[in-house]
C-alpha cells in the first residue's frame, strides 16, 4: 500500500504538470496570442529546472529519511502555487506597448507561470533520486502521468471554463500530496519548514480545491475566478447571453441589441438604417468576431448582405452548391441562400459555433437557420474534411477566417494556419465543380497591398502548380473599405460571369483591383499576377520590405509577412514605425517575441547560471568546455526539433491544441524509453556514441524530406488516423533524442561528478532560449531549417563527447 501510495502521488503530479502546461496554453490564447505556447513550453522548462537545482542546492537537507514528507510539503506546494498563482494572472493587463511598465507585466506573468513548475520540478526530483524503489520503474510511472495528462487535458477543457481547469489541475496536485504523504517512507524532518504547519494540511486543501473548483466551474457570472482583461478589453462585470469552453476557444455571444447590420466590406450605396435589426456579437478568444443576426428564418430580412463586398462572387450565375469553411454566427450561408443557392455545406472546426445556430433553444431561434432550410453543418477541419470528400462546389467561400484568432491586423502573427498555404488551395480547387470558383476574402489597405498581395501571391501559386497558363484569366479582386475578396475561377472565367462581376462592381462602387481583361490598379499586383513561373513569382514577391511569397506548409505562416531573416530591415521597421497595415501588428508580435526571450533570459541568469556556476570550480577546462558544449547541443537540440515538430503537425492535425498534446505525449513517452533504454545500451564507447548521434541527427534531417508528403497524402484521413501517424513518426525521434542526457551524464562522471549540477542547468536553460529561437527560425527559413538545426545540434555532440573524454571501462548502468 505504501509503494501504491507512491506511484499514485507521482501520477497524479506529473499528469497536473502537463495540464497545467497546456491549459496555461489554452488561457494565454484568449488574454494574449496563440503563439505564446512557446513561451509557456519554455518557462515550465524553466521551472522545472530551477526545482531541480534546489534539490541539488540542498542536498543534505533532502534525503529517503524524510521524503514523504517532503514530497507531501512540495505538491502541496504545487497545488496552491497553481491555484494562488493563477489568482493573480488573472488581474494582469497583458498590454503589448513598448516600455518599461510592459516589460514588468510580462516579467510578473513569467514568474506566475514558472512558480508552480518550481515546486513540480522539486516534487519530481526528489521521486527520482531520493526513492528507494527501482529508478526505471518511478520514471515510467512519470511518464504515464505526464502522456495521461496530455490527453486528459481535452477532455476537461470540454467540461469545464479555461480557470476552473486550473484549479481541478490543482486540485489533483493537491490529490498527489495527500497520496504522498501515506506512502510511509521515513519520518517528518527534525527542523521542518516554518509553512509546513500549513501545509500539512492536505486533507483540508484538497477539499478547498475541489470545492473551489467546482463552484468556479458553475459559475455563470464571472464571479469568481476570470480572466479580467482578454487583449485589452475588459470581462469581469458583463455577463454574455453564451459562453462556452473548449480545447479550441472560448467562445462569447453578446446580448442582442438592435443595431445597422455589421458588415465586413459594405458598398458605400448601403443605407445602415433602412436595415436595422437585432444582433448578437460573437467573439473568438476575446479577438476574431462576428455578428449572428436576428432574422428568424426570414432571409430578406437578411438582405444587406447582398451589399457586402465578401459575397461578390454570389453574383456569379450557376452557383447551386456551395460550401462554407468556417460558419461562425451563419453569416456566410445564409448569405449563400439569399443569393439562391440550392445546398449549402457549413464547415466549421468549432463545435461551439454548431452548437449555438443547431441546438442552443435562445441562438437556434434568433438565427432561424432551420426555417431557411437547405444548410448543412459539418464539425470538422476543412482542410482535412475537403480532402476526403467526394463533393463538388459550384463555389467555396472562405471569408476572413483568422483560425485561433491569428487576425493579421492584430499581435497574433507567429502562429501557423493550414488553410492559407498552396497545398491547402490545391486542395479546395480540385474540389471544385466545373466552372467552379473559390473565394477568399483577407484586410486590404490602399497604401499598402500586405496581406492582399500575400493572397493574391498565394493564389497565383496554386494555379501555376495545378498547370495554369495564364493566372490572370482565373483572377477577379475587388475592395470596399478595408476588405480585399479574390475570386478564383478554376477553369478561368466565361463571358457572362466576368460580365456579372464586373456590371456587380459597379452597381454597388466597389474598387476592382485586378480583373483579367485589364491592367491591374497596383504595379505589384500586376506583376505578381503576371508571373508566367513559380520561380519568378518568388523572386519578385520575395524582394519587398514585406513578404509576399506564397505561404506553404513548409512556411505556414501566412499572417507573418516581416522578413525575420533580414534583421537590419525588421530593425529599421521597428525603429521608423514604418510599417503600414498588417505590418504593425507583426511588429508587435515580433517586439512581444524579443520581449519574452530576454525575460527568459534573466530568469536563467538569476535562477540557474548564478546558484551553479561555483560547480565549475577545479574540474578542469576540458572537462568544463565539453560538458557545458555537450548538454547546450541536447538542450538547443531537443527543443528545437520539439518546436518545429509541433508547427508541422499543426498544419496536419488542424489545430495546435491536438498537435500540443499528441506531439508532447509522443516525445515525452518516446524520451523517457530512450533514456530507459539508455541503461542497456550505454554509448560510453567512442563508436557507438558516434553511431547514435549520426542516427538521430539523420532520422530528424531524414523527416525534412520525407515527411511533408507523407503528411499531405494522409490529409484526407480522419484524426484517429492522423493521430496515430504523427505518434508514428515522432516515436523513433523521441527514442534516439532520448538517449542524450544520461549519455551525457554518464561521460561527466566517469571524471566528476562535482559538475554534473551545472551541466543539468545548461541543458534546462538551453532549452529555454531554444523555443524563441525556434519559432523566428521557422517563420524565416521554414519547418525543414529548424529540424535541420536540430539535427545539426546532434551531430556536433561527437566532437563535444570527445572533448569531453570516454572512459577506459564501461561504466555501469
Amino acid at each position: 500500500m505504501p509503494r501504491l501510495c507512491f506511484y499514485a502521488g507521482l501520477f497524479c503530479v506529473t499528469a497536473a504538470t502537463l495540464m497545467l502546461q497546456l491549459i496555461q496554453t489554452r488561457l494565454l490564447s484568449v488574454v494574449a496570442w496563440y503563439h505564446l505556447a512557446f513561451f509557456v513550453i519554455s518557462i515550465a522548462m524553466f521551472g522545472l529546472t530551477a526545482g531541480a537545482v534546489w534539490v541539488y542546492l540542498r542536498g543534505k537537507r533532502y534525503s529517503e529519511a524524510t521524503l514523504s514528507h517532503d514530497l507531501a510539503f512540495n505538491a502541496t506546494a504545487f497545488a496552491l502555487a497553481t491555484a494562488g498563482a493563477f489568482a493573480v494572472q488573472m488581474t494582469l493587463a497583458l498590454v503589448v506597448v513598448p516600455g518599461l511598465t510592459t516589460l514588468l507585466i510580462w516579467l510578473q506573468l513569467a514568474v506566475l507561470l514558472a512558480v508552480p513548475f518550481f515546486f513540480s520540478g522539486v516534487v519530481v526530483s526528489l521521486a527520482l533520486t531520493r526513492s528507494p524503489f527501482p529508478v526505471g520503474r518511478v520514471y515510467g510511472v512519470d511518464l504515464i502521468g505526464a502522456a495521461v495528462g496530455c490527453f486528459g487535458v481535452l477532455g476537461l477543457l470540454s467540461l469545464s471554463d479555461g480557470p476552473s481547469a486550473v484549479l481541478w489541475t490543482a486540485a489533483l496536485a493537491a490529490l498527489g500530496a495527500w497520496l504522498f504523504a501515506r506512502s510511509g517512507i521515513g519520518t517528518a524532518p527534525p527542523r521542518p519548514s516554518p509553512a509546513a504547519g500549513v501545509l500539512n494540511w492536505r486533507g483540508v486543501w484538497l477539499v478547498l480545491l475541489v470545492a473551489l473548483a467546482a463552484l468556479n466551474s458553475l459559475d455563470r457570472h464571472r464571479l469568481g475566478l476570470y480572466p479580467v482583461y482578454a487583449k485589452g478589453s475588459l470581462q469581469i462585470g458583463q455577463v454574455p447571453w453564451f459562453e462556452h469552453w473548449n480545447s479550441y476557444s472560448r467562445v462569447v455571444a453578446d446580448r442582442p441589441v438592435s443595431a445597422h447590420p455589421y458588415l465586413w466590406g459594405p458598398s458605400p450605396l448601403l443605407v445602415p438604417e433602412d436595415w436595422r435589426l437585432a444582433q448578437s456579437m460573437l467573439t473568438i478568444d476575446g479577438d476574431a468576431g462576428t455578428a449572428g443576426y436576428g432574422i428568424a428564418g426570414n432571409l430578406e430580412r437578411a438582405g444587406f448582405l447582398r451589399y457586402d463586398v465578401t459575397n461578390l462572387a454570389y453574383h456569379l450565375p450557376r452557383r447551386r452548391r456551395s460550401a462554407v469553411i468556417g460558419v461562425g454566427g451563419g453569416r456566410d450561408a445564409i448569405g449563400a441562400r439569399l443569393f439562391g443557392v440550392e445546398r449549402v455545406t457549413g464547415v466549421e472546426i468549432n463545435p461551439a459555433f454548431v452548437h449555438l445556430l443547431r441546438d442552443d433553444p435562445n441562438f437556434a431561434a434568433f438565427v432561424g437557420l432551420d426555417r431557411i432550410g437547405g444548410i448543412d453543418l459539418v464539425v470538422d477541419e476543412a482542410r482535412s474534411w475537403f480532402a476526403r470528400s467526394e463533393a463538388r462546389f459550384d463555389l467555396i467561400q472562405m471569408s476572413l477566417v483568422d483560425t485561433w484568432a491569428a487576425t493579421g491586423a492584430g499581435a497574433f502573427t507567429l502562429s501557423e494556419n493550414g488553410l492559407y498555404t498552396v497545398e491547402a488551395w490545391r486542395i479546395f480547387l480540385d474540389h471544385l465543380a466545373p466552372g467552379g470558383v473559390y473565394t477568399v476574402s483577407r484586410w486590404y489597405w490602399p497604401e499598402d497591398v500586405a496581406e492582399a498581395g500575400r493572397m493574391v501571391s498565394l493564389a497565383v501559386a496554386a494555379l501555376l502548380e495545378r498547370g495554369a497558363a495564364h493566372p490572370k484569366d482565373h483572377i477577379y479582386l475587388a475592395a470596399s473599405g478595408r476588405i480585399a475578396t479574390l475570386v478564383l475561377s478554376r477553369d478561368g472565367f466565361a463571358a457572362d460571369e466576368l460580365a456579372a462581376l464586373k456590371q456587380t462592381v459597379a452597381r454597388m462602387r466597389f474598387k476592382p483591383l485586378i480583373e483579367p481583361d485589364a491592367q491591374p490598379a497596383s504595379d505589384v499586383l500586376a506583376r505578381i499576377v503576371n508571373a508566367r513561373d513559380l520561380t519568378a513569382l518568388q523572386d519578385f514577391t520575395g524582394s519587398f520590405r514585406l513578404d509576399l511569397t506564397p505561404s506553404r506548409d513548409e512556411r505556414p505562416f501566412f499572417f507573418n509577412q516581416l522578413p525575420l531573416h533580414d534583421a537590419a530591415e525588421v530593425a529599421a521597421m521597428v525603429f521608423s514605425g514604418r510599417a503600414a497595415g498588417v505590418g504593425r501588428g507583426n511588429l508587435v508580435a515580433t517586439n512581444t517575441l524579443v520581449t519574452l526571450f530576454l525575460i527568459s533570459l534573466m530568469l536563467v541568469f538569476a535562477a540557474i547560471y548564478i546558484p551553479l556556476r561555483h560547480t565549475l570550480a577545479d574540474v578542469g577546462a576540458r572537462l568544463a568546455a565539453g560538458g557545458s558544449a555537450y548538454f547546450m547541443l541536447i538542450g538547443i537540440g531537443f527543443m528545437v526539433v520539439e518546436i518545429g515538430l509541433l508547427q508541422r503537425f499543426s498544419v496536419f492535425l488542424g489545430h495546435p491544441i491536438y498537435a500540443l498534446a499528441i506531439v508532447l505525449f509522443s516525445l515525452i513517452l518516446s524520451a523517457g524509453l530512450g533514456s530507459m533504454l539508455s541503461d542497456r545500451c550505454p554509448m560510453d564507447r567512442r563508436g557507438a556514441l558516434a553511431i547514435w548521434a549520426v542516427a538521430t541527427a539523420a532520422y530528424v534531417f531524414a523527416q525534412t524530406v520525407w515527411l511533408p508528403p507523407l503528411l499531405l497524402d494522409f490529409d484526407s484521413a480522419g484524426l484517429a488516423g492522423r493521430g496515430l501517424l504523427t505518434v508514428a513518426a515522432i516515436l523513433p525521434a523521441g527514442l534516439l533524442m532520448g538517449f542524450g542526457f544520461p549519455t551525457g551524464m554518464r561521460l561527466v562522471a566517469a571524471h566528476d561528478t562535482r559538475p554534473t549540477p551545472w551541466f543539468w542547468g545548461i541543458n534546462g536553460a538551453s532549452g529555454v532560449f531554444a523555443s524563441a529561437v525556434a519559432v523566428a527560425c521557422s517563420i524565416a527559413y521554414g519547418i525543414g531549417t529548424t529540424l535541420t538545426v536540430g539535427a545539426v545540434c546532434y551531430l556536433l555532440l561527437i566532437p563535444a563527447a570527445f572533448v569531453i573524454g570516454f572512459p577506459r571501462t564501461p561504466a555501469a548502468a
